[in-house]
């Protein structure tokens, strides 16, 4: 009905037959996030609307909500390494971000693609159909005035968003100061995205209590969470071990699941490893979470599909408790004091819900915060069962989603190559470093003369003492070599890149001599560009790029 246009009366019945159809046969659906998304509007979304839903646990979803790219979310203390850790995924500084050893991200940033690089503050965000932020208009303009969007043309942004938070603190007082819920907030953000890292400093590790709660808020979501145990390079091997152990016990405690949650251990960011010892270990977990990342864009619609799934289940038990509610209360006198009452003896209608539907006490929610959220409602106001609307949502769980499942499937095995590209994940695809993009290296570039060359002398004594078979090592020779500097696997990686200028997976001495002064130049705290500027091409290779490009 609403896609009749005023043109067009006489096309209006195929048009509603056609969404007929589209209702009856998913398979029909363009793609899996127009599949959802006309299952949430025709079949959740009553069900939803008709039992208050949208008042106890989330709002209801949009169209971007559907649409939009995969986003992480960053959760850790202040300190901790959060903002530097999207600088080093991005390889980039982004609108609004500040670094520093005491609290500084006192903002929400959502850091998301642009073609132009700028910021969008809150009250903006929320009013924009294009992003997935509507809904956070609820928290008011003491959350709104702390949260903005920063845009740029990234290339790791083209597949994925993410979310800076503000560092956690410790004690009543800073939770009483933020003026809105922190944790409510996160768990907001929790529901829509595809990935929760939270982030532990190794070397100062305490739990605040404000991060538990945190944690806590974001329980039914550990499937999407992952721990990284960031300036793992800054204590030994033996300290490392300790803290390690420390954190898992911590984290046991309050993460209830019966499974352990995955901690990746590493320094992420670019700069020299402090205790280079576990190298190899850092390189490993780099890898590991890199590639975890990079498979978000490949398992969005999964992803979508399970978490309307969890949403469908919540609807249900909403819909019977407050049935329920409402099957109990008085018609004239007492209403009042029934009311209270029933929220008292809360914890039996669910046992009740429990045992007459068949219903697993997991999907159930929070039983003191249902029974704070119901002080505030009218309890004659609410809907009696509507069977209809509850076998709408059964049939969407036992055949549409089913079918929408096999879509997914078709749309994986169609993009088998879709992942996060640029940044610091371009070093991690080849050569000896298996896991590096960026700007800068601009020194000599008006010179005619090859600037790496001044120092080649130096580089070559080096070179010869690698065994080189017809003037060239192996990449594995150079490794060793190279892993000296200290510096990060992902930085190396991005220098190997760039300097076997032929591709062919071995360092002549020129090249050899470029790999060490573009080492040089990271250490110098220069960025690297992103692609071998001519000035630094080695002179035996320029007429081979010429022709190349």
């Amino acid at each position: 009905k609403r896609r009749v246009g005023t043109k067009t009366s006489k096309t209006s019945p195929s048009v509603a037959s056609f969404e007929k159809t589209l209702k009856k046969d998913p398979e029909l659906f363009q793609n899996v996030s127009d599949g959802l998304r006309r299952l949430y509007r025709t079949k959740l979304f009553p069900l939803e609307d008709s039992y208050r839903f949208h008042d106890f646990h989330s709002p209801a979803l949009e169209d971007a909500d559907f649409d939009n790219k995969p986003m992480v979310l960053l959760v850790g203390q202040y300190s901790t390494g959060k903002t530097t850790f999207i600088r080093h995924l991005m390889e980039q500084d982004f609108p609004g971000m500040r670094i520093g050893p005491e609290p500084t991200t006192d903002s929400f940033i959502a850091v998301m693609h642009g073609d132009q690089e700028g910021v969008i503050p809150g009250n903006a965000l929320v009013v924009d159909p294009k992003k997935p932020f509507r809904k956070l208009n609820a928290f008011g303009n003491a959350f709104l005035n702390r949260f903005m969007c920063a845009q740029m043309p990234n290339p790791v942004l083209e597949s994925i968003s993410i979310i800076d938070t503000p560092g956690i603190l410790s004690g009543e007082k800073q939770r009483i100061s933020r003026g809105y819920d922190f944790a409510a907030v996160l768990e907001w953000f929790a529901e829509r995205v595809d990935r929760i890292i939270l982030l532990f400093d190794a070397h100062k590790l305490d739990i605040s209590d404000e991060f538990s709660e945190v944690i806590r808020a974001l329980k039914n979501h550990e499937d999407k969470m992952r721990v990284v145990l960031n300036k793992a390079d800054q204590i030994s091997t033996q300290q490392l071990m300790r803290v390690y152990g420390a954190l898992m016990w911590s984290l046991g405690k309050i993460i209830n699941t019966p499974e352990v949650v995955r901690v990746y251990i590493g320094s992420f960011w670019a700069q020299p490893l402090l205790v280079p010892d576990n190298r190899k270990l850092f390189e490993a977990e780099e890898q590991d979470l890199f590639l975890d990342i990079q498979s978000l864009p490949r398992n969005a619609a999964l992803r979508k599909l399970n978490d309307l799934i969890k949403r469908a289940r919540l609807a249900k038990v909403q819909a019977y408790i407050i049935s329920s509610l409402k099957k109990e209360m008085p018609s004239v006198f007492g209403k009042d004091s029934k009311k209270k009452e029933l929220i008292a003896n809360l914890g039996e209608i669910y046992i009740k819900i429990e045992k007459e539907h068949g219903i697993s006490p997991g999907d159930f929610p929070n039983l003191a915060k249902m029974q704070e959220l119901l002080n505030g409602q009218d309890f004659t106001k609410f809907s009696s069962l509507k069977p209809k609307l509850l076998e709408a949502v059964e049939d969407m769980l036992a055949n549409d989603i089913a079918r929408l499942m096999a879509l997914v499937r078709q749309e994986e095995s169609a993009m088998p190559t879709q992942s996060v590209r640029g940044g610091a994940f371009d070093g991690t695809m080849s050569g000896p470093f298996g896991h590096g993009y960026g700007e800068g290296a601009s020194e000599g570039i008006d010179e005619l003369e090859w600037v790496v060359g001044r120092d080649k002398p130096t580089y070559d004594e080096i070179f010869y003492t690698l065994s080189p078979i017809n003037g060239k090592v192996s990449g594995a020779a150079a490794k060793k070599e190279m892993v000296k500097s200290k510096l990060p696997n992902t930085v190396l990686g991005k220098i190997w890149k760039l300097a076997d200028v032929d591709k062919d997976g071995l360092l002549d001495d020129e090249e050899f001599a470029l790999a060490n002064h573009l080492i040089k130049i990271k250490l110098e705290g220069h960025e690297l560009p992103a692609d071998l500027p001519g000035h630094l091409v080695p002179p035996s290779k320029r007429g081979t790029i010429a022709g190349d490009e």
